[in-house]
């Protein structure tokens, strides 16, 4: 992840007249004057993959201009910001499961809220052109331009009994959600210590138990996969504003372990879901959507938790500095165009074009399951030795694609199924 700072600072940076604060040799979004050690600037922005950070269930605005107290304006700033772009995200997010529902789901479901389309109704949600009531939006308005087949989904949807006993509790949910940033909003404004703490040790509580029902076991396993995803997404962005309650109450070394465990979960729940998928429909679905989290989601996290490190490491005289900086403000230059097809739907339907839904659903899992990538190149070489083709050796196998990699396991494991000699 590459930080972008304000033009100004920039140029002061190439010109050695500021330096990028570094941790261990990772970049953080600060810069500060190398000759009197003053922090100068936040970054105003950041770039993954040569497209600005745009993770689907948090808010970047912690890193850009989080780092400070939050009894600082600047801090409070960013922490609001951060929640209300988690709390945009979460409405979407949930509103766009009245048209997945339960069980199984047409392909047109899927298609008129995946990544792509998730993506734009974000934005309108941001730019108050939708609204959410009690975590849903109406999905006729919202999706009127997808044609009849998606209405009328929408009508058997809204007549489904199952998906109302879910729908019931997410309402709830949702609702507990948003009584809980409310009331975290009132108490980051209360001078009194003490009074300020007891509030936002309550807040928390309310998020622990909207976080229960979005991953209440029982309702996950109703779902298909392409739901579950969804239901896990809010759990996300849930927890990560438990940690920013945690962040606020200077409760360091909590975030860095709630930080490190949610990286985990995600990525445990990432292979759940892909295990799950039982359909191109559905893999169409996720694999766009699970590649943006672990490319813009883990991405920031893992940046969150190398800041809360180096914080963790500052003497006090640097902490005190840190905290009494004069940043000037700015706004970000970046934009995401919403109309635009995200990168990760490009790279999916580019890879879907040279293989198959089980190589796909295993390119997939290599993201997070590095050992089972591990254990194809062994069976892929092996199978080579046997074969006699001496390039497909493991070396070569380890700079290989994961395209390459799931391809070949494929060929020689169809292959030696059909040798078997049968019994009949």
């Amino acid at each position: 992840m590459l930080f972008q700072f304000d033009s100004v600072i920039q140029a002061g940076i190439e010109a050695g007249k500021y330096v990028q604060v570094f941790s261990n040799g990772v970049p953080l979004s600060m810069a500060r004057d190398p000759a009197t050690g003053r922090f100068v600037a936040h970054a105003i922005g950041a770039v993954v993959n040569n497209s600005p950070l745009s993770p689907l269930t948090g808010g970047a605005n912690l890193l850009m201009g989080g780092l400070q107290m939050y009894q600082t304006q600047q801090g409070f700033t960013a922490v609001m910001g951060s929640l209300q772009t988690i709390q945009s995200s979460l409405g979407v997010l949930q509103a766009t499961t009245a048209l997945i529902g339960v069980g199984t789901v047409a392909a047109v479901a899927l298609t008129a809220v995946n990544l792509h389309q998730t993506l734009k109704l974000r934005k309108e949600v941001e730019q108050m052109r939708l609204e959410v009531k009690n975590g849903f939006i109406d999905l006729k308005q919202a999706l009127k331009d997808q044609g009849a087949e998606t209405r009328q989904l929408i009508e058997q949807l809204a007549q489904d009994i199952k998906f109302e006993q879910h729908r019931t509790v997410l309402v709830k949910a949702y609702g507990l959600f948003i009584q809980a940033i409310n009331r975290f909003r009132s108490a980051m404004r209360l001078q009194d210590i003490s009074r300020k703490n007891a509030e936002i040790d309550a807040v928390r509580g309310m998020l622990f138990e909207a976080l229960a029902d979005y991953t209440n076991p029982q309702l996950l396993a109703e779902i298909c996969a392409p739901g579950q995803l969804r239901r896990l997404e809010c759990s996300w962005a849930i927890e990560q504003t438990i940690i920013a309650t945690y962040q606020v109450q200077n409760e360091v070394s909590v975030v860095c372990d709630r930080l490190g465990h949610l990286q985990d979960k995600i990525c445990e729940d990432a292979i759940t879901v892909i295990n799950r998928c039982e359909s191109d429909d559905e893999l169409d679905f996720i694999f766009p959507e699970i590649t943006r989290i672990r490319n813009h989601d883990l991405v920031l996290l893992d940046s969150w938790q190398n800041h809360i490190d180096w914080i963790k490491s500052l003497p006090p005289s640097e902490l005190e500095l840190l905290n009494s900086s004069d940043f000037q403000t700015s706004e970000s230059n970046q934009t995401v165009t919403a109309s635009e097809i995200p990168p990760e739907q490009l790279i999916y339907e580019d890879l879907a074009e040279k293989s198959h839904f089980y190589s796909l659903r295993d390119q997939l899992l290599f993201m997070f399951e590095p050992d089972l990538r591990r254990e194809y190149e062994f069976y892929v070489s092996q199978q080579a030795v046997n074969s006699g083709y001496k390039t497909l050796v493991t070396s070569n196998l380890q700079q290989a694609s994961h395209l390459t990699v799931a391809n070949l396991f494929h060929y020689f494991n169809i292959r030696d199924k059909s040798e078997v000699p049968s019994n009949l």
